[in-house]
């Protein structure tokens, strides 16, 4: 009878709630993951991917060339010059759920924002919100305060050209310490150029425009690399459907970006399918052969985008495509068109089917390769034997597993560590024996003819595809010395060279761990460098106690604990912005051993003794 009293269900539990409220108890169902700014797809780039999309939204239907761009701090503002919204509709067109001119095909025929919602969520998860729309020499403007309206205007505006600007600020309460970072924000600027060729996106000083399209995106991906196109990117240009492929010289994998309505779909969706499907009907039509889908795709880099009426995306931040009706028609246009341009263009076809078949042929001189790899594995265990597991993984296509991680160590000392503390729920740890191979000149036979990198590679579960990647964050968790780092170096050059799909997704990590502990009688705290050291030392006086750790091993399980935990410090491996990452990788673990050295030796900087 007592249990019954604790979870009375009667009328007095049930709330309703006013979509304001709604908004701020349930953000995720409007934005996804909050964040703090560091990833892509964090919470604060959609409350500005949600702005500019309206903005977006005028250009296609002809109105508005410019949109302008500005993120000081956490304040952004964002001006078009399209129509303007309707002056006697601003305050319920960025306030009212379910509020709109997207209901109707003859004002936004092919728009990404359908359904009342995006505007609205900005407002409520915003600290300060203002909205002010300009039409034919005259304004309206409403100022809100977390979604509450707090002052409004009108009057005339004779100078001004129409269009709509609306200013705001993430709220600190849902976002705590979020920083707009640069490189996220021209990323997706970038992607907008791409699609709306002709539209200048101006921010903080730069415009992004694009001549070519989609055709520039697929350059600028191979050429973040260093790779180079086999053949001239075939490139397809209509009103509701544009696509752009071509195959790499050095790339492992496929990688494809997809687009509805300028909106990126980062985990595809039916156009994407139908899009492979056509690829691949058409190269086995033209070539008279029947290769396989992955022979086909290895190496490609592409994208596709579509204009769809009533698109239908499984998500608010609208990631995936869930229409099933396009698929036919979809598949039947590709596979056209592309035959049509294979027979206009002879040469070209002829490359693309060279590099299926040369694919092919690896393909199947590697699977000798991966049986023994294999046979080899099971020989010495049915497990493997580096790697202690969790209970629960990851999956992204049914959204579970989310929070596992796996941290890969050095050695059986700091790995006892983590295992001794660790969450075995979520958190698996693979041993390294050793430093790992430099494979950044290799081809990826050595991924299955070295046993460590083939037991991480199983691990993971990434032979084939990343869709079977079994947690949600690799993390690389080395000694803070120059071995460490130095095995650090190694496997980022290892995801790099053949998963660089899954650095691009913002699974790799790395552990930060504190170098010093400092304490006296009342207080232990752990400081992070030099400088926070000093400080924390200065702080305690003279007769605090400073302890160097050189190593995971060195810090005891009790304390190790807290550093993977829920404060845990984790920097995200991401690609360089200026795109010359592999320049950098094949500078420090190229062939160049000479030129390196020189290089060493010129910017060596050795501490004077004290």
């Amino acid at each position: 009878m007592a249990g019954d009293k604790k979870h009375v269900y009667d009328e007095s539990k049930i709330k309703t709630l006013s979509s304001l409220e709604h908004i701020r108890l349930r953000t995720g169902m409007y934005i996804g993951r909050v964040g703090d700014g560091s990833h892509y797809d964090d919470g604060c780039y959609i409350l500005l991917k949600e702005v500019i999309d309206n903005a977006i939204d005028e250009f296609i239907m002809g109105y508005g060339k410019e949109v302008q761009i500005t993120i000081q701090d956490r304040a952004v503002s964002v001006r078009d010059f399209g129509r303007g919204i309707p002056l006697g509709k601003v305050v319920d067109c960025v306030s009212k759920i379910n509020t709109g001119a997207k209901y109707n095909d003859d004002v936004f025929q092919f728009s990404v924002g359908l359904n009342g919602v995006g505007t609205k969520a900005v407002n409520a998860l915003s600290k300060v919100f203002r909205v002010c729309s300009y039409r034919e020499g005259q304004f309206a403007e409403a100022s809100f305060k977390q979604g509450k309206l707090k002052k409004e205007n009108s009057g005339k505006a004779p100078r001004e050209a129409d269009g709509t600007l609306i200013e705001f600020e993430p709220d600190p309460e849902v976002f705590k310490e979020v920083e707009f970072r640069p490189e996220h924000v021209e990323r997706r600027l970038r992607h907008y150029s791409y699609l709306n060729s002709g539209l200048k996106l101006r921010y903080n000083g730069k415009t992004f425009q694009s001549r070519n399209g989609l055709f520039d995106l697929v350059m600028e991906d191979l050429q973040a690399d260093g790779s180079e196109p086999i053949y001239p990117p075939l490139h397809y240009v209509e009103k509701t459907l544009e696509f752009c492929f071509t195959h790499s010289n050095s790339r492992y994998g496929e990688t494809f970006y997809s687009f509805v309505n300028g909106q990126y779909t980062s985990d595809g969706g039916t156009h994407l399918s139908a899009f492979r499907e056509g690829l691949l009907k058409a190269v086995n039509e033209y070539a008279q052969e029947k290769f396989d889908g992955d022979d086909v795709r290895e190496s490609m880099v592409g994208a596709v985008s579509i204009r769809l009426k009533d698109p239908v995306f499984e998500s608010q931040t609208k990631n995936k495509l869930g229409n099933t009706e396009i698929r036919t028609e979809l598949v039947t246009r590709v596979r056209e068109e592309l035959l049509q341009f294979f027979n206009r263009n002879k040469e070209i076809a002829g490359k693309v089917v060279a590099k299926v078949q040369d694919t092919r042929q690896l393909r199947k001189e590697l699977q000798a390769v991966k049986k023994l790899a294999r046979e080899r594995a099971k020989a010495i265990t049915i497990r493997i034997p580096q790697l202690k597991d969790c209970k629960e993984h990851y999956n992204r296509a049914k959204g579970k597993g989310k929070g596992t991680m796996i941290f890969i160590t050095e050695g059986q000392s700091a790995a006892g560590s983590i295992i001794s503390c660790r969450d075995v729920e979520t958190q698996a740890i693979f041993v390294l024996k050793g430093k790992p191979l430099n494979v950044w000149d290799l081809k990826r036979d050595v991924v299955y003819k070295n046993d460590e990198l083939y037991n991480l590679m199983s691990s993971l579960d990434i032979e084939d595809r990343l869709e079977g990647l079994r947690y949600e964050k690799v993390i690389l968790a080395t000694d803070a010395d120059v071995d460490g780092l130095h095995i650090r170096n190694l496997m980022i050059t290892y995801f790099f060279r053949f998963f660089d799909q899954l650095v691009r997704d913002g699974h790799l990590f790395v552990l930060e761990t504190p170098l010093f502990r400092v304490r006296n009688k009342e207080q232990t705290l752990y400081c992070y460098s030099e400088g926070e050291r000093d400080a924390v030392a200065q702080k305690l006086g003279a007769g605090c106690e400073i302890t160097r750790f050189k190593g995971l091993g060195e810090i005891s399980p009790a304390e190790f604990k807290q550093f993977i935990g829920k404060n845990m410090r984790l920097s995200q491996v991401e690609y360089a912005p200026k795109h010359d990452a592999a320049g950098i990788l094949d500078f420090y673990m190229g062939k160049n051993t000479p030129e390196r050295k020189d290089y060493i030796m010129e910017n060596l900087v050795v501490p004077a003794e004290e």
